[in-house]
């Protein structure tokens, strides 16, 4: 089938990779033709492989990277595997983030520092070492949420506060970096079923999003698939004149009248 979105033969790094949206994209991208570098954190539960195997399933390339991106040298070598492995860069999604409650009660300055060097200055590495892999003509996306995007969350004021400040850095990234034709945007995922908000621990757990599933009016909770098909969009050739913006994927829960 002809592909007309500009994506066939591209090179995308995804942070995030090995689970959840991120590695929903990097299937979604192979569907369209395009490679992938996804980065993945050490140590963690989830298997960097399976999305490997995903990928090429669709007939596409991935290459797994080790990636903490509190390290600006990891986030240089994941943008390098780009250029490496496919000789060019042209998509870079910060799609790694962490979630922990803590009440401000609770909040250590260890805690606030640690979220806000993974979940904003993690995207910010991230970026700055794949923009200076780019050619003319490149997309980049992070991940925000509607939790500091558009509502608050008790428990969560360093998320919500990093998860705010993506929105503000992407907007001036937008300007920076637009002579350069390389575009930067963001998605605001709302309640999107992913392992993070699986985890009834620091998130809503199961029963959390069934029960919010029916104050949503779509009449559920997002899929990791949808919120990823978003992102193609946003670095493909379909957008190509969408920069400095921001796209809520939420099935209508931030607009729907209060009951």
């Amino acid at each position: 089938m002809r592909r007309d979105d500009g994506l066939e033969g591209k090179a995308a790094v995804i942070s995030g990779g090995a689970s959840g949206i991120g590695q929903a994209l990097a299937v979604a991208y192979a569907r369209a033709g395009a490679h992938s570098v996804i980065g993945y954190l050490p140590n963690d539960p989830h298997d960097a492989g399976e999305t490997v195997a995903l990928v090429e399933a669709e007939g596409a390339r991935c290459v797994p990277v080790p990636v903490d991106v509190r390290r600006y040298e990891d986030t240089e070598a994941l943008a390098q595997a780009a250029l490496d492995s496919f000789g060019r860069l042209d998509i870079a999604v910060a799609a790694a983030g962490i979630l922990r409650r803590a009440s401000l009660a609770e909040m250590t300055d260890e805690a606030w520092d640690g979220m806000m060097s993974v979940d904003l200055s993690g995207v910010m590495r991230t970026f700055r070492s794949c923009a200076a892999r780019m050619e003319h003509d490149g997309a980049m996306v992070a991940t925000s949420s509607i939790a500091g995007g558009v509502y608050g969350w008790e428990e969560h004021s360093h998320y919500a506060a990093a998860k705010a400040g993506l929105l503000g850095m992407c907007r001036s990234l937008a300007v920076e970096l637009a002579p350069r034709g390389i575009r930067v945007n963001a998605v605001i995922p709302g309640l999107i079923e992913s392992p993070q908000s699986l985890d009834g621990v620091n998130s809503l757990g199961k029963s959390g999003l069934e029960a919010a599933g029916s104050i949503i009016p779509r009449g559920r909770v997002g899929t990791v698939d949808e919120a990823a098909r978003v992102i193609r969009f946003l670095t493909s050739d379909d957008s190509a004149y969408v920069t400095g913006q921001q796209i809520i994927v939420d099935g209508g829960l931030t607009v729907r009248w209060p009951s």
